[in-house]
């Protein structure tokens, strides 16, 4: 596939995954002490209905453009610790795997009911300090090499 779209879709899927969590940990915690419980837990519900329903298909596509873009730089990440390149990008890759993984851990905690608030709340904090530093990654990987 040509390495334009590819890249388009990463940024596309990117920006939506992104806003998601900064919608979330920046917005919605902001409003919370003015809203009332019952409202704020609705709306906590009805964002999450929505979001099950398309964000995996943005993780999806998040994801697999992002091995795409990473097989072309495979001989660089054979020894990442030779360039600056291949340290960045690996970092960057190791945070987007822990992104992944609590991902996975609150759509399962939340599908079976087992996800407490607070622990939502912990995770969409990580995951948003995660995404910060992957975006510094991805800039500071080519301006850095």
């Amino acid at each position: 596939m040509n390495h334009l779209i590819v890249l388009l879709l990463h940024l596309l899927a990117a920006f939506i995954f992104v806003g998601m969590v900064f919608f979330e940990v920046l917005m919605l915690e902001g409003i919370r002490a003015h809203v009332p419980h019952d409202a704020m837990r609705s709306i906590e519900i009805a964002i999450g209905q929505r979001a099950r329903k398309f964000m995996p298909y943005v993780i999806i596509v998040l994801y697999g453009a992002g091995i795409t873009m990473a097989w072309g730089y495979r001989a660089v990440l054979a020894h990442p610790f030779d360039s600056m390149l291949g340290g960045l990008l690996t970092l960057k890759i190791l945070l987007a795997l822990s992104v992944l993984v609590h991902f996975i851990i609150a759509i399962r905690g939340s599908a079976k009911g087992t996800l407490k608030a607070r622990a939502f709340k912990n995770i969409h904090r990580s995951v948003f300090i995660h995404m910060v530093f992957i975006i510094i990654l991805a800039k500071a990987m080519f301006y850095l090499n």
